[in-house]
């Protein structure tokens, strides 16, 4: 559970209208999702080291060479560009967290809610500040290695992150308008569903899941042979979905009740939702609530985007955890100063105007356009491919545990077929729009 469904579900369900996007989305959970998930922690199992090894290992021992190690390449290199500006949005949770905590939201209007947005995002001394606390929280409880670090965080912050979810949502469909809310949500509306918001759901499903960006190939590594694969990637499927249906239970109910946009965009949680936040029984205290939950969310994706570059540095280069950690995270916190200046003394600023797509773009929206749509949907496709068709059938099917005809078939036309397919729709649609 991240940002990908606390922060990004909600406002693109609002944006594409709700039911009919909410089902799409969750029929690519299941379809293509959960089968990729699959593959991804087959292929991580059986390498046993960091996702460029392991694809080099993999590709080398089924074909010959080590060309199919692009995967761990991009697995590496993708998650690092988008903790960059990840980071920066856990700093404006933390940011966002502290004015709750002071009452700064009490009797917030629409200017007042963009001028709290706003003043954030002109500072670039408190960016750097609330930016910077996150990324080196990351980057200690990641150096501190799997078990002690990123294991133990998880055991406490996914529940806590769950429970909180969970008691806001309650609190939310008590006080908020919560018979619109699930009507939004599970009543789908097929006429307000465009091809647009087909395409976007498929990349939602596979960005909210984390297949192709290099979590999966980092974490399956450390996966015990005694754990059934396909169990736990419907155990992820399912946990992760839930998620996002919760943060939508939590956000729309207080978004209607105050009479707000719901397709907002990705100004929802930090525009929109402060004012009803100033307006409802309790505001001030949900608030810090929810922003505790944004961060924690933000934190949690940090430590798997981190991980896989640690990794290959421990591996590769020969070097401790600890010191691994604090190069990345050094190397993190450059790249995303770019990002912080993107909103203050960079904002006109836009460096790859001679590359059409990246055209107009300031720094953060490059790091944010290029991750979303030049890496993740192509390695999730050569994931795919790799697993489908490079790997020996027989190897595959006994590497993966699954059992049953039905299953392994079921399986084999996803990740053969219909997952390249639907893949190769997202990434033509996000680069020629």
């Amino acid at each position: 559970m991240g940002l990908g469904n606390l922060w990004r579900f909600p406002y693109i369900t609002g944006e594409y209208g709700g039911g009919a996007f909410v089902l799409v989305y969750i029929g690519f959970v299941l379809l293509i999702g959960i089968p990729l998930i699959i593959a991804e922690l087959t292929i991580a199992r059986r390498g046993h080291s960091s996702p460029v090894a392991t694809t080099a290992a993999i590709s080398r021992e089924e074909q010959g060479h080590t060309r199919w190690r692009i995967i761990g390449w991009i697995s590496i290199l993708a998650p690092l560009l988008a903790l960059s500006f990840y980071s920066v949005i856990g700093g404006w949770s933390l940011d966002y967290l502290l004015q709750a905590a002071m009452g700064n939201f009490d009797g917030a209007d629409a200017a007042r809610g963009e001028a709290l947005f706003a003043s954030v995002l002109d500072s670039p001394v408190r960016m750097i500040v609330s930016f910077s606390i996150m990324l080196i929280a990351v980057t200690q409880v990641v150096g501190a290695g799997i078990k002690h670090g990123i294991e133990r965080t998880s055991i406490f912050m996914m529940p806590a992150l769950f429970l909180l979810m969970v008691s806001l949502a309650i609190y939310a469909n008590m006080i908020g308008d919560a018979s619109r809310a699930w009507s939004f949500l599970f009543n789908p509306d097929f006429s307000s569903l465009t091809s647009e918001g087909i395409l976007v759901a498929l990349g939602q499903s596979l960005l909210s899941l984390a297949v192709g960006t290099g979590a999966l190939l980092a974490y399956g590594a450390y996966l015990p042979k005694n754990v059934s694969i396909p169990h736990a990637a419907w155990a992820i499927g399912l946990a992760d979905t839930g998620a996002a249906l919760l943060a939508g239970l939590l956000i729309f109910p207080i978004v209607f009740a105050s009479g707000l946009d719901s397709g907002e965009g990705p100004g929802l949680i930090f525009v929109t939702l402060p004012l009803a936040f100033g307006e409802m029984p309790g505001g001030q205290l949900f608030a810090v609530l929810f922003f505790l939950l944004v961060f924690f969310a933000a934190f949690t994706s940090g430590l798997g985007m981190m991980e896989p570059f640690v990794s290959w540095l421990e591996e590769q280069q020969g070097w401790n955890r600890r010191r691994a950690a604090r190069a990345t995270g050094c190397g993190v916190w450059v790249l995303g100063l770019g990002a912080v200046f993107s909103f203050n003394i960079w904002k006109d600023f836009t460096p790859l105007d001679f590359i059409e797509p990246l055209r107009g773009r300031t720094v953060f929206s490059i790091l944010d356009y290029v991750v979303a749509n030049f890496m993740l949907p192509p390695n999730a496709l050569l994931i795919a491919l790799m697993a489908g068709w490079v790997i020996n059938e027989t190897r595959m099917r006994s590497d993966t545990g699954i059992t049953s005809e039905k299953s392994w078939v079921s399986w084999q036309l996803s990740v053969r077929f219909l997952a390249p397919a639907a893949i190769t729709c997202v990434a033509l649609f996000n680069v020629l729009g």
